[in-house]
C-alpha cells in the first residue's frame, strides 16, 4: 500500500515537472517580430481589400435585365455635374438643374409601363421658418421636385419617401454631394417604372433644391406638401465624401423593423451602430435632411451616405473624375433592392404599432450583416460577461488543482495580474493621446492628413507598447515556481477579459448600443477558453495558445475593420472641424481603441517568446522613426494639392455702422478668416500670402453685437481679421427700409421693414436693456424666446427673390419709444462673386494646396 502511494506521488511530481518544463519551452526569439507582422499582414491582406471592394459596373448591354445600370447613371451624373456650382438662388440651381431633372423624369414617364403604374410629377415652391440650434432659419421660394409612382393595383395610403438634394455648397460642382445620389434615384425610379414588378405602397421620390443652406427644402416638403402626410417612412440619401460604398449611419429612431429590411434586401451591406452613435453625439460637423423628416414629419427611416474620400467634400475637387462607376453600381444595387423591399413592407400601414425600440447592427467586411434589438443586445452583453466570469473562475480552479496550490493562492496572483492589465489597458489608450497632445502643442497637428500610414507609427505602435510593456516587465521579473509562466500569461488574458466584461456591462447599463464591440472579442475568447478547458490543452504549457490565436482572427479582423472605417471617415473631417478642437485626439482615440480591441488578447502572447523585449523594442523604434518623419520631413506636411488640400475660408468684408440719427460712425474693410483646421494660419505664414496685421476679434465681441462682423455663428469667436485700406465695394446694394412704425399700445411698438439683397442674408437683433422683443412675423404661432439676449435669423431664398417684408414688435414698460430701442444687423453674402481686383490678387497669392472658400460680404448695423 505504501509502495502504491509512493508511485502515485512520484507520478504527480513527474507530471508537475513536465508541465513546468513545457511551460518554459518558449518559442524561438526570432519569431518575435513575425508575430505582430502576421497580424499586420492579415489587416492589409483582408481588411483593406474588403473595405474598398466594389461590384462590377453594369453597362447598357445589361439594360434588358431590369437591373440598375451604372453606365446610364454615370452619364446622368456627367450632365448634372457639368452644370457647375448649384448654389441656392442661382440660375444653375433654380433653372438648369431643375430642368435637367424634369427632362429625365419626362423620359422615364414616356417609358412608363402604364398598365402597371401611375406617375405624377410635382414641381413646387415652399416658404417657411424653423428653429435650428441657436438660430431661426427663414426661407422663401425653395424648390422641390416630387415624383409619386403608384401601382395600379395599390389602395394603400401609406407612402415610402426617398430623398436627396441637388443643390451645392459654394464653389463645388457637387458630383458626390449629392449629384451621385440624385442620379441613383433617377436610375432606381427608371428601373422600377419600366419593370413588371409591382409593389404595395406608392413611392415618392423627392429631389430637393435646398439642403446645403440649412435643410430648408426638406422642411418645406414635410410640413407643407400635399403628399407629406401620407409618407410613413423615409430613405434619405446624402454624402460626406465621394466614391466608395454608402454607409447606413442612422436608423429609426425606435423602429428596428427598418434595419430588418435593410438586412433582407441590401446586397452590399455597410453599416454600424457605432457610426450612428458617433454621428448623433454631435462631434461630426455635418447634418442631413433626415433630421427634418424625423423631427417635423415624425416618420422613421434610414439615413445613408457616401463617406469615402471626404477630402473633396464641399470643394471644387468634388468632380465626377473621382467617382468610379463601380461605386454607383454598389449604391444603385442597394437602393433599388431596399426601395423595392420597403415598398412592400406591411409595417408601413401602421408604423406606430412597430415602434419597439432601437436596433444594434453592423456588417462584417461587407459580406454579412448582423442585427438584433437593443433588448436582445442587453441580454447578450450581460450573458457574455457573466459567462466570462464563470469560465475564468473554472480556469483559476483548474490552475490551482494542476499546480497543487490553493485557489486563494492563484486568486492573489490573478488580482496582481489584473491590476497590471488595467495599467496596460489604460496605457494602450493613453499613450496615443499623449502623442497627439504633444504634437499639437508643438504645432504639428494633422501630420497624418496626407500620409495615413503615419497613424500606425504615431498612434497604433504607442498603443501596442502600452498593451505589452507592463505584462512583459511582470513576466520577466516574477519568480513564482508554483505557477508556470504559461499560467501567468493566461492570467493576463483573463484580466483583459474581465476588463472587457466590466466595460460591456457598464456601457450596456449606460445605454450605449455600441458596447457590442467589446463583446465580440470577449465571446471568441470565451469559446477558445471553453475548448481549452474541455481538453488538456489548458494545462500543457503554451499549447492553449493555438486555439486562442485561431479564435482571435475574426475579432481582430472585425475590430480593425470598424476602427479603420472610423479613421478613414474622420480623418478628412479634421480639415473642416474648426480651429478650436484638436482633431488629432479623435484620430488617436480611434486608433487606440481599435488597437486595444484588436490586440488585447494577442499582445500578452509575446511572453511566450524567448525575447519579448525584442517586440517592445521594435515598436519603440517604429514609433521614434514615425515621430521623426512626421516632425522633421516633408512626409509630415499635411497638405497636398487636389487630394488633401487645406480649406481656407474667409470673407471680403465691408462693415458699416449707422447710429440712431442715421450717421455713419464706422466704415472698415478687410478679410475675415474662419480657419477650418487646427493649424489655422501657421502653414501660410511662410508662403506668398501677406497676413501681416492679422488679429483676433475677441475684443470686438465685448463692444459690438455679435462682434460687429457678418458671422453670427459660434465660429466668430475663433475668427481673425486682416484689415484692408482700400474699401471693399459690394457687387450690388443690400437695402433695409423701415416702411412703418406703429404704436400698438402704451407699452408696445411695431416696426415694419423691407429687406432686399442677395439670396443669403442674416439678421441679428439685440434689444437694449429695458426693451423686450415680444413678437415678430417670422414664425406662425411662435414668439421670440424672452430669455434670449440676441436673436439670429438666417434668411435664404431660391427662385423667388422678392424682398423680405417683416415686422418686429418691442415692449418697453415706460412707453418711451422716441429713444434707441434695439440694434439690427444685416449681413449680405455675395456668394459666387470673386470680388474686386485687389481681392482677386489676394486670393491668387495662396499656395496651390489651399482650397479657398471666399466671397464679398456686407455688414450694416442700424439702431432704431
Amino acid at each position: 500500500m505504501e509502495d502504491k502511494e509512493k508511485l502515485i506521488s512520484d507520478k504527480l511530481t513527474e507530471d508537475e515537472e513536465m508541465v513546468k518544463t513545457k511551460a518554459n519551452e518558449n518559442i524561438p526569439w526570432y519569431f518575435a517580430s513575425g508575430f505582430p507582422l502576421f497580424w499586420g499582414l492579415l489587416f492589409f491582406a483582408v481588411v483593406i481589400p474588403f473595405f474598398y471592394r466594389l461590384p462590377t459596373a453594369l453597362t447598357m448591354e445589361d439594360a434588358n435585365k431590369n437591373v440598375f445600370i451604372a453606365e446610364r447613371a454615370y452619364k446622368d451624373l456627367y450632365t448634372l455635374s457639368n452644370i457647375g456650382n448649384k448654389l441656392l438662388g442661382s440660375m444653375e440651381n433654380e433653372i438648369e438643374a431643375v430642368n435637367f431633372i424634369l427632362k429625365e423624369l419626362k423620359k422615364i414617364k414616356e417609358d412608363l409601363l402604364e398598365d402597371y403604374f401611375d406617375m405624377e410629377i410635382d414641381l413646387s415652391q415652399a416658404s417657411g421658418a424653423f428653429s435650428y440650434y441657436t438660430r431661426l432659419n427663414v426661407y422663401q421660394g425653395v424648390q422641390n421636385i416630387a415624383v409619386k409612382l403608384t401601382p395600379k393595383t395599390s389602395t394603400s395610403e401609406s407612402y415610402l419617401l426617398v430623398n436627396s438634394h441637388f443643390d451645392s455648397k459654394p464653389a463645388t460642382p457637387s458630383a458626390g454631394d449629392a449629384g451621385f445620389m440624385v442620379v441613383t434615384m433617377l436610375e432606381v425610379l427608371r428601373v422600377i417604372a419600366t419593370t413588371k414588378q409591382t409593389f404595395d405602397h406608392p413611392i415618392v421620390f423627392l429631389f430637393n433644391g435646398a439642403e446645403e443652406v440649412g435643410l430648408l427644402a426638406s422642411h418645406g416638403f414635410i410640413t407643407q406638401h400635399k403628399w407629406a402626410p401620407y409618407c410613413k417612412a423615409v430613405v434619405n440619401l446624402d454624402a460626406a465624401g465621394s466614391g466608395g460604398r454608402e454607409v447606413l449611419f442612422q436608423s429609426g429612431p425606435n423602429h428596428p423593423w427598418l434595419v430588418n429590411y435593410y438586412k433582407k434586401y441590401i446586397k452590399h451591406p455597410f453599416a454600424t451602430t457605432v457610426a450612428e452613435e458617433i454621428f448623433q453625439s454631435g462631434i461630426i460637423p455635418s447634418d442631413t435632411d433626415f433630421r427634418q423628416f424625423t423631427t417635423y414629419g415624425k416618420i422613421p427611416g434610414l439615413d445613408l451616405a457616401q463617406c469615402i474620400n471626404g477630402f473633396v467634400y464641399h470643394t471644387k475637387y468634388d468632380t465626377i473624375d473621382v467617382i468610379p462607376r463601380e461605386s454607383l453600381q454598389n449604391t444603385g444595387d442597394n437602393i433599388l433592392s431596399l426601395v423595392r423591399g420597403l415598398s412592400n413592407a406591411t409595417e408601413l400601414y401602421d408604423t406606430k404599432a412597430h415602434q419597439t425600440g432601437h436596433a444594434v447592427y453592423f456588417d462584417f467586411l461587407g459580406i454579412y450583416f448582423v442585427n438584433y434589438s437593443e433588448a436582445i443586445g442587453k441580454f447578450f452583453n450581460i450573458s457574455a460577461a457573466g459567462a466570462a466570469f464563470i469560465l475564468i473562475y473554472v480556469s483559476l480552479w483548474r490552475m490551482a488543482d494542476v499546480s497543487h496550490v490553493s485557489i486563494c493562492h492563484v486568486a492573489r496572483w490573478f488580482i496582481l495580474v489584473l491590476v497590471i492589465q488595467i495599467i496596460s489597458f489604460v496605457l494602450g489608450l493613453a499613450l496615443p493621446l499623449v502623442v497627439a497632445h504633444v504634437f499639437d502643442n508643438l504645432g504639428l497637428s494633422l501630420t497624418y492628413y496626407s500620409t495615413p500610414l503615419l497613424v500606425i507609427g504615431l498612434y497604433v505602435c504607442p498603443s501596442l507598447i502600452g498593451l505589452s510593456l507592463p505584462i512583459t516587465v511582470y513576466c520577466s521579473l516574477q519568480r513564482n515556481d508554483k505557477i508556470s509562466n504559461a499560467y501567468h500569461v493566461q492570467l493576463a488574458l483573463h484580466g483583459h477579459a474581465v476588463i472587457l466584461a466590466l466595460l460591456a456591462i457598464g456601457l450596456t447599463i449606460f445605454g450605449l448600443r455600441s458596447s457590442y464591440i467589446f463583446v465580440i472579442p470577449l465571446i471568441f475568447y470565451i469559446l477558445s477558453l471553453v475548448l481549452n478547458l474541455m481538453t488538456t490543452l489548458h494545462d500543457r504549457g503554451y499549447a492553449w495558445t493555438g486555439l486562442l490565436k485561431a479564435s482571435q482572427i475574426i475579432p481582430f479582423v472585425y475590430s480593425s475593420y470598424i476602427f479603420y472605417i472610423l479613421i478613414v471617415v474622420l480623418t478628412p473631417m479634421g480639415g473642416r472641424s474648426g480651429s478650436s478642437s484638436n482633431w488629432d485626439l479623435y484620430i488617436a482615440a480611434m486608433a487606440a481603441a481599435g488597437t486595444v480591441l484588436s490586440f488585447g488578447f494577442l499582445m500578452p502572447l509575446i511572453n511566450s517568446l524567448r525575447r519579448p523585449s525584442f517586440v517592445v523594442l521594435s515598436l519603440l523604434v517604429i514609433t521614434a522613426l514615425s515621430m521623426y518623419l512626421a516632425s522633421s520631413t516633408q512626409i509630415g506636411f499635411p497638405y497636398k494639392q487636389k487630394t488633401n488640400g487645406q480649406r481656407v475660408s474667409y470673407l471680403q468684408v465691408r462693415n458699416m455702422f449707422y447710429e440712431y440719427d442715421g450717421t455713419l460712425s464706422k466704415d472698415e474693410s478687410g478679410y475675415l478668416f474662419n480657419f477650418q483646421d487646427r493649424l489655422r494660419e501657421k502653414v501660410l505664414l511662410g508662403s506668398k500670402v501677406d497676413l501681416n496685421g492679422l488679429v483676433g476679434i475677441e475684443s470686438n465681441c465685448d463692444t459690438h453685437m455679435m462682434c460687429g462682423m457678418p458671422v453670427p455663428g459660434v465660429s466668430r469667436l475663433n475668427s481673425k481679421w486682416l484689415p484692408r485700406s482700400e474699401p471693399i465695394m459690394p457687387p450690388s446694394l443690400t437695402t433695409l427700409d423701415m416702411v412703418n412704425k406703429i404704436i400698438l399700445n402704451s407699452t408696445t411698438v411695431r416696426f415694419e421693414f423691407k429687406l432686399k439683397g442677395p439670396s443669403q442674408m442674416n439678421l441679428v437683433i439685440q434689444p437694449y436693456e429695458d426693451v423686450t422683443l415680444s413678437n415678430w412675423s417670422f414664425t406662425i404661432n411662435s414668439k421670440p424666446t424672452p430669455s434670449t439676449i440676441t436673436y439670429v435669423i438666417y434668411f435664404k431664398y431660391g427662385i423667388d427673390n422678392s424682398p423680405l417684408n417683416f415686422f418686429l414688435e418691442l415692449s418697453k414698460p415706460n412707453g418711451d419709444f422716441n429713444v434707441p430701442l434695439f440694434q439690427l444687423g444685416v449681413s449680405a453674402h455675395y456668394i459666387k462673386d470673386d470680388g474686386d481686383a485687389q481681392s482677386v490678387k489676394f486670393a491668387s497669392s495662396f499656395p496651390s494646396y489651399s482650397i479657398l472658400d471666399q466671397w464679398p460680404a456686407l455688414y450694416q448695423r442700424f439702431i432704431f
